[in-house]
């Protein structure tokens, strides 16, 4: 179903509401995090979002990271769940948010090289020198996605 939470929000309003997201960790031989710079909040955040009613967090993860990124990703391995977290957007929405976290290869497509209606644009950091993120799951599922890596 297209649009779902525009039509979900059609209904409620500004109201806080529960969504369910995935999202993507990506890194490259120097073991930095590819982020993006969000154009709604103007902060950083991993490439991915919410699901779309019928789809698994996986197919999300995939479709949601080549919208933000351009890249084309496999999922390795899912990380974790992370169910604490709650964003708060400029128009005023405001959702409690459970995040399903992968570890993703790129399999196609190539970094994004213009801004689109969701992505300003890419980057590549190190997990200790991170840029303002989008709010503290974001922080959150970085520092765990640091821990897998490092084991």
């Amino acid at each position: 179903m297209a649009n779902y939470i525009q039509e979900i929000r059609a209904l409620v309003g500004h109201k806080p509401i529960i969504l369910n997201t995935a999202a993507g960790i990506l890194v490259n031989d120097q073991q930095q995090v590819l982020l993006n710079l969000r154009t709604d909040t103007h902060n950083w955040s991993l490439p991915g979002g919410y699901l779309e009613y019928g789809e698994t967090y996986a197919e999300a993860c995939v479709r949601e990271y080549q919208e933000d990124s351009g890249f084309q990703v496999r999922i390795i391995d899912q990380i974790g769940i992370f169910d604490r977290g709650e964003a708060v957007y400029p128009n005023g929405d405001v959702a409690q948010t459970i995040s399903a976290l992968y570890l993703v290869e790129p399999v196609g497509g190539e970094a994004l090289e213009h801004s689109t209606n969701e992505t300003l644009k890419l980057d590549y950091f190190d997990f200790d020198k991170l840029p303002p993120l989008l709010n503290q799951q974001t922080a959150d599922m970085l520092a765990a996605a640091h821990d897998y890596l490092e084991k």
